[in-house]
């Protein structure tokens, strides 16, 4: 019986830094891993649990066989919308 070597491959994913007004931490998400989401203390250690996190979710999706998504496109557009609502305060 013949041992069926892997092959590894470099996947690169857009993850969006969000900063929490808090704490000061960085949340992270993968928009192309739905529910892909970590944090971190600072972009350093952010950066770090965006690659663990992007590993841990792959493996999973390779134990169940499942196709790796594709990244999705990075050129994301941010505004900012208003909306006029009634306000009560309490």
């Amino acid at each position: 019986m013949t041992k069926q070597l892997k092959k590894k491959h470099i996947m690169e994913y857009t993850v969006l830094f969000t900063p929490d007004e808090e704490t000061g931490d960085f949340v992270v998400e993968v928009p192309a891993l739905p529910g892909c989401v970590t944090q971190g203390k600072n972009l350093v250690e952010a950066k770090k649990s965006a690659r663990e996190a992007i590993e841990l979710y792959l493996e999973t999706l390779a134990e169940r066989k499942i196709a790796f998504p594709e990244d999705v496109d990075p050129n994301f557009l941010k505004s900012k919308v208003s909306v006029e609502v009634n306000y009560c305060p309490a």
